[in-house]
């Protein structure tokens, strides 16, 4: 089913200096990338930044302890902010919106990519392509452009029929040596900060710690207030849960008052 890639592609062993996994991907060899800026008050208050790599410190289910391997930082976020990323250009977690906003980030460029998961299509991928900037005369212009990537029943893959591919790799090798109707050739993949020089994630994920089902009637304020190291050991309140709150409130300047009446 469909043709074989274009015949200036390279013979198949000539190493592609973008590519260092066939697909599957190894799923013990990946980054984690911020898809938000936390807290969200504004650049100057931000301890993570969007398009940021991030180490991944504790687990605490809903909320992470990470740090920014950019400034170093380090803070609880909501585990849905973050997206993860195999051979740099793979994304899983990522919507079509934050894809736009990942490529349009500094560093990157035309021809700047990355694959995600299809939102529309469960099973199926879609490439995110940066655009060149000097077709931005035109009517309806956006700046990065997505193409659906079809899966046959043989788990092949293909952007136009006539051309098929046996991985998603393969795919990608092709598209960078010759554009066949995308808006441009595969050049970089989507600039992650802080991965520079940094090697990525190896081996088993961060020691997840659970804590038992919180019933609210059972927490007081010194559960969440308190200073002591022993009284917060034993708190059945998460530390990310109470930083969390405690950053809403300062956000809200209710802290005070709430300290006050968390009782009544």
């Amino acid at each position: 089913m469909g043709g074989g890639p274009s015949k200036d592609r390279r013979d198949s062993s000539t190493p592609v200096t973008l590519l260092d996994q066939d697909e599957p991907p190894t799923l013990d060899r990946y980054v984690y990338v911020a898809l938000y800026d936390y807290p969200s008050g504004g650049p100057a208050e931000c301890s993570i930044r969007v398009g940021e790599r991030l180490n991944v410190l504790s687990d605490e289910g809903e909320w992470w302890k990470v740090k920014s391997s950019v400034t170093g930082k380090e803070s609880y976020i909501p585990s849905t902010y973050t997206a993860k990323a195999y051979n740099r250009w793979q994304f899983t977690g990522l919507s079509r919106e934050k894809a736009e906003e990942l490529l349009q980030l500094p560093y990157n460029q035309a021809g700047s990519f990355l694959i995600r998961e299809s939102q529309s299509e469960p099973g199926a991928h879609a490439l995110s392509v940066r655009r060149s900037s000097s077709s931005s005369s035109s009517s309806g212009y956006r700046p990065v452009k997505h193409y659906r990537i079809h899966c046959l029943e043989n788990g092949w893959h293909y952007i136009s029929p006539r051309l098929t591919f046996p991985s998603l790799s393969a795919l990608v090798e092709h598209y960078s040596e010759a554009s066949d109707g995308l808006c441009s050739l595969l050049r970089e993949p989507c600039f992650i900060q802080g991965s520079n020089n940094v090697p990525v994630i190896t081996g088993p994920p961060p020691q997840a710690v659970r804590r038992p089902t919180l019933n609210w009637k059972d927490v007081n304020s010194s559960m969440i207030f308190g200073t002591g190291k022993a009284e917060l050991e034993e708190s059945p309140v998460s530390e990310g849960l109470r930083e969390a709150i405690s950053s809403y409130l300062y956000m809200t300047e209710e802290l005070g008052e709430c300290d006050q009446n968390w009782d009544t």
